[in-house]
């Protein structure tokens, strides 16, 4: 009985300390919340306060398909009002071990925007192919997806490539919880909308980082939560990062 004491009181002692770390990088890259939406940061560049809470689900269905499904509200405006919500729903097929392809569609809305119609939707079907390697120290994803998108509002179809490199890292001392890191870019491979301005331009569009921890629950259920660096370009601005997003992300894994 004394030893097992001992052997939990480092354990717990260590997922302590490594949260707080990550929790102190957290409020350190968030600094103090702006005093208002859209900080201004220079002459093209603001800055919002934002909160991202996802809940995936992914089913396994016969014959190695796959089922998956995203509700995603996120609001914006220092978390005072709601600014997309995304339901985006997908088949999927394991090819192997560690490959899975997917067709999806997604349905955004977009609320309370600060310019032009307050309320705008998109479509979009999406192929995407994931590729997941756990190794011994480290639990590696890459997540590749094109997107085909028609936004209201703007004239023809919009194409988007986006990467993403995802790494978990298991702590030894406390091994239901890991350490998350994540980037992912967004390209525009066109330009819709030239005439009105309304549509995406072709170039970069957006890098998301992430930085947090993972806590799995059990073989079902398991949950992010960290800070996430969300930099936008928009094209009716000079600059690359016209918007920088500083955002608390929390999203909820379900498999079945």
């Amino acid at each position: 009985m004394p030893m097992e004491r001992m052997d939990a009181s480092p354990r717990c002692n260590y997922a302590v300390w490594v949260i707080g770390v990550v929790a102190l990088w957290m409020l350190i890259a968030l600094g103090a919340p702006p005093a208002q939406a859209y900080t201004e940061l220079g002459p093209n560049t603001k800055s919002d306060f934002r909160l991202w809470t996802p809940v995936y689900l992914i089913a396994k269905l016969p014959a190695s398909f796959l089922a998956y499904m995203e509700v995603n509200p996120r609001f914006a405006d220092d978390v005072t009002n709601l600014d997309q919500l995304l339901l985006r729903p997908a088949i999927g097929y394991q090819l192997t071990e560690h490959v899975s392809i997917w067709q999806g569609y997604a349905w955004v809305g977009n609320y309370n925007q600060p310019t032009g119609p307050r309320f705008f939707e998109e479509n979009r079907i999406y192929q995407q192919v994931n590729y997941l390697h756990r190794f011994s120290h480290v639990k590696f994803l890459s997540r590749t997806r094109l997107e085909e998108r028609w936004i209201e509002h703007a004239d023809g179809t919009a194409v988007r490539f986006r990467q993403m490199f995802r790494a978990d890292v298991p702590i030894p001392q406390a091994p239901t919880w890991a350490v998350v890191a994540y980037d992912e870019v967004f390209i525009n491979l066109n330009t819709v909308g030239a005439i009105t301005s309304k549509g995406p331009e072709a170039g970069l569009d957006q890098n998301r980082f992430f930085l947090g921890i993972n806590k799995t629950f059990n073989q079902h259920l398991n949950v992010d939560l960290g800070y996430q660096n969300q930099m936008i370009n928009n094209r009716k601005l000079e600059g690359n990062a016209n918007l920088i997003n500083h955002m608390l992300l929390l999203q909820l894994w379900i498999n079945l």
